[in-house]
This record gives C-alpha cells, structure tokens and sequence, in this order.
C-alpha cells in the first residue's frame, strides 16, 4: 500500500473538504484521464485496486500514470472503547479529493481500451468519476 515515508505530524483532523481541485484537473501526462466528480476520501488499497485494475487492461501496450497520493492519516479506535482515552492510533492513509482532480491517466492504447480500463478502474473507487480526453471532454 502507499504511504509516505515521513510525515511531521502523526495524526491529523478530519478538516472540510469544500470547492473544486484546479490544480490537477487537465490530462498533463497521458492522452485519457480519470476524472473525479465527487468529493471524498480514497483510501491507499483503493488506489492500489484501481491501479491493478486498469493495468491488467492497458497491459504492456500503454503506460500509466497515478496522480493522487494518500497523505492524509485516518486514526481509529478499538472497539467497545469508552470516551475520554483520547485519539486513537493512525491506521490508514487516504487522498483527499475535490471534484475535477484527474486521478489516473494512460496513453498508448486506444479509445475503448482506454474506456474499458477506466470503468473497471471506477469500480473500484468510493467516488463517482468520468473518462476524459486530452485538451478536453469526450
């Protein structure tokens, strides 16, 4: 699973996650981008399954690249724990996204290739997402 390798603090608040991502919202690598249209959180094994997921289909005829990263610590505590213990220990990472933030991006293979990836990438993750071309939508 991903994870960085150091981090300055352990543990971190949940925080809002309001507005849209223009940064990272243009296909800048690859020729087909995954497009988010839903806020949320993706987690590093989600990552990690689309990733599997679009890879068995572009096989070695394309390459990928991930544009998201899990920086973002979420702690959980035991259960049938009372309050007042304080903060539990971190036990995933997870990416926060905003709608518009490309998450994947190929190239090297077709259109339907390409479509096909990404829907089965789709399933995968806990947000609903679009497939877009370079220098626009389809």
């Amino acid at each position: 699973m991903l994870s960085p390798a150091r981090v300055k603090y352990r543990k971190q608040q949940k925080g809002k996650n309001r507005g849209k991502s223009y940064r990272g919202s243009d296909v800048s690598f690859g020729e087909y981008g995954l497009q988010a249209l839903g806020s949320g959180w993706i987690t590093s094994r989600q990552i990690e399954s689309a990733r599997m997921a679009i890879s068995r289909h572009v096989k070695k005829t394309g390459k990928m690249w991930i544009r998201l990263f899990p920086h973002k610590p979420v702690t959980a505590t035991a259960a049938e724990t009372r309050m007042g213990k304080g903060k539990g220990s971190p036990e995933e990472w997870v990416a926060v996204i905003k709608p518009g933030k490309v998450l994947y991006e190929i190239s090297g293979v077709s259109e339907e290739d390409a479509k096909r990836a990404f829907t089965m990438a789709s399933h995968k993750l806990a947000i609903p997402t679009k497939m877009i071309k370079r220098g626009g939508a389809l």
